[in-house]
């Protein structure tokens, strides 16, 4: 017979899990509003709404042979940095949503929004959003989970075209333009989801798999914290038997397919695993993993890369090293299109804005990365994305050539089908 306080914690668990999926479920009232008079201070930030352009024909992509949805994830102290990658990776073909975690400063959730629009090109092309109503996050919590799934929903909601999805944090910056992605990723079927992925779980069998977590983002209005209860008993699991586990980078590129599978899917698999995954932790790490490489669908549809250079220490630590000057030469040789993580202003991003991006944030006409629709610094074809002769041009340079290479070699027989799923 159970205790009463073991019942307890199955009530907790249990409430707390359907609190996730509420969250997710009820996409309609989070998506980008702005709120009235009497409520709560978030509700009176300033947020940008999608504008059409001029056509008619709404852009998200229309002309160019692929785009990109991005979610920017951003923290306390994040706002510049935030504002500074969006520019950096800023394409009018793509669709950009930024998250800034609701425990941030008011103040700094309205310096976001002045950031973002104050650049009327974001206006014009209406292709970038601010999350109306933020999350609350916890480190290594589902809630980081909850976040991303949401963006995604978000991302399908608003009607736009796009191929692929990335989710980035203020701390990642690009090595390689818009034009090149495009370039490249025009080339490969828009099926293939690049993340990465193993099934040798290691020391996270200990301390991932088997303790059970309450992440308290989910059920308190003003706090984020990873709990565990007290009963021994319930702080440990077996490893499920229904399906098996795959761990990896929390990092991905995932195709529209893919994201409409575990988004509005009609296979039950993904609501599965989000339930499993509620009381986990670090969950981004293991949750799209497990979904590709058991859906029979997807699972030949991976590749095992993040498509990040990152830094560890060796052996690796909970976070991986700040990236700076002495690194650029290993990044650009990694021929990875993003890199993480870097501090704010670092040099080394002065560095990559001028040799790889080819902008300067400071210099009229050169805010963004050069491209086909904004080149040769000319301030009027970077004010109108839209400009007639423009729409649809790419422009692609050396980032290109690396990171066609790079997925060649990935993608070769040899090593394609060997690293999938295993």
């Amino acid at each position: 017979m159970r205790s009463p306080v073991s019942r307890r914690e199955v009530v907790v668990s249990g409430v707390f899990t359907a609190l996730l999926v509420f969250s997710i479920l009820s996409l309609p009232s989070l998506l980008l509003t702005t709120g009235g008079r009497g409520g709560p201070a978030y509700k009176n930030w300033l947020f940008l709404a999608a504008v059409r352009d001029s056509s008619g024909s709404g852009g998200g992509g229309a002309g160019y042979p692929v785009s990109f949805a991005y979610l920017i994830s951003a923290s306390t102290g994040d706002a510049a940095r935030a504002a500074r990658l969006l520019a950096a990776l800023y394409h009018p073909a793509n669709c950009y949503l930024l998250h800034l975690d609701r425990e941030a400063p008011a103040e700094e959730h309205r310096r976001l929004a002045e950031l973002i629009s104050g650049q009327p090109v974001y206006a014009r092309a209406g292709n970038v959003w601010i999350v109306g109503r933020p999350n609350l996050v916890t480190y290594r919590g589902p809630t980081m989970l909850s976040t991303t799934l949401h963006a995604v929903a978000m991302l399908l909601r608003l009607g736009r075209r796009w191929d692929w999805f990335v989710n980035l944090s203020a701390s990642d910056y690009p090595l390689v333009t818009q034009d090149d992605l495009m370039d490249v990723f025009s080339r490969l079927p828009r099926d293939l989801n690049f993340i990465q992925h193993t099934s040798h779980l290691g020391w996270k069998i200990k301390k991932r798999a088997r303790p059970v977590i309450l992440d308290t983002a989910l059920y308190e209005a003003d706090r984020s914290e990873l709990i565990r209860p007290a009963n021994l008993t319930t702080n440990r699991r077996n490893l499920p038997t229904a399906f098996k586990l795959f761990t990896g980078s929390a990092w991905t590129m995932m195709s529209r397919p893919f994201a409409e599978y575990f988004t509005v899917g009609y296979d039950n698999l993904p609501r599965t695993l989000l339930l499993y995954y509620t009381n986990f932790i670090s969950s981004p790490e293991f949750y799209f993993q497990t979904l590709a490489c058991n859906a029979r669908r997807f699972r030949n549809t991976t590749v095992n890369h993040d498509l990040h250079f990152i830094r560890w220490d060796n052996p690796p630590k909970q976070h991986p090293l700040y990236l700076g000057p002495r690194d650029y030469r290993r990044m650009l040789l990694s021929a990875a299109p993003f890199a993480r993580k870097f501090r704010e202003d670092d040099p080394v991003l002065d560095r990559i804005d001028r040799d790889i991006l080819h902008r300067d944030g400071a210099a009229p006409g050169r805010l963004f990365s050069y491209g086909g629709w904004c080149s040769e610094g000319d301030v009027r074809l970077c004010s109108n994305p839209q400009e007639a002769g423009r729409k649809g041009m790419i422009k692609a340079g050396a980032g290109s050539r690396r990171l066609r290479a790079m997925l060649n070699k990935m993608m070769s027989a040899k090593n394609f089908r060997r690293q999938q799923c295993r």
